[in-house]
């Protein structure tokens, strides 16, 4: 069977099909920047399942489906997500990447489809003290 990668001189895996350039383009990409966050999204519901492991899925953060939470990555945080690794999807990623409730939030938020550019009455009572 042919080998999926090959290995360059600088001994960089690169990918000989064509399906695996996106996968190595990020991995090369993020080479210059430390992974040191888990990205911890809950994508299968833990509704049948025992209290150890909703427990478990409380103490890492994660409410309801589909929840992104970050964590850095320690050995706590690892055994953690071995306990419930059937329920979550786990990505490394740097500092930079991590994202708080509300900037997450505000990325999902839709646009207004309008911008205020001004008001007849120049700000309301309340704004102005």
């Amino acid at each position: 069977m042919a080998s999926l990668f090959r290995i360059t001189s600088n001994n960089i895996f690169k990918p000989s099909s064509r399906s695996f350039t996106t996968a190595a383009q990020k991995q090369v990409a993020s080479k210059s920047e430390p992974n040191t966050h888990f990205k911890i999204t809950l994508r299968r519901s833990a509704i049948a399942l025992g209290e150890r492991k909703k427990e478990t899925l409380i103490a890492l953060g994660l409410h309801r489906r589909m929840q992104t939470v970050y964590h850095v990555h320690s050995p706590e945080a690892a055994g953690k997500i071995l306990k419930v690794k059937e329920l979550v999807e786990i990505e490394n990623v740097p500092a930079k990447a991590v994202r708080s409730q509300s900037e997450q939030r505000m990325e999902r938020k839709a646009s207004r489809g309008y911008q205020v550019q001004g008001t007849k009455l120049g700000g309301l009572a309340w704004e102005n003290s």
